[in-house]
């Protein structure tokens, strides 16, 4: 079998969590961002696609 290369989305965080709902917060700290301009790089996967669907006005995603 040959591996198949798992695709991964680059997410920064543009916005602020001040004066957001705490459920937004919480999203943000489950997809490992809490500062403004930090990045992480995660798989590219249906929960996480929801989750950025949730704060899409605060991150922004490069594929």
């Amino acid at each position: 079998m040959a591996q198949e290369k798992k695709k991964t989305l680059k997410i920064t965080q543009t916005g602020s969590p001040i004066r957001r709902d705490k459920t937004q917060r919480a999203t943000l700290v489950g997809l490992g961002l809490n500062k403004l301009r930090r990045s992480v790089e995660v798989q590219d996967t249906p929960e996480v696609r929801g989750q950025v669907r949730k704060v899409q006005h605060l991150v922004s995603v490069e594929e």
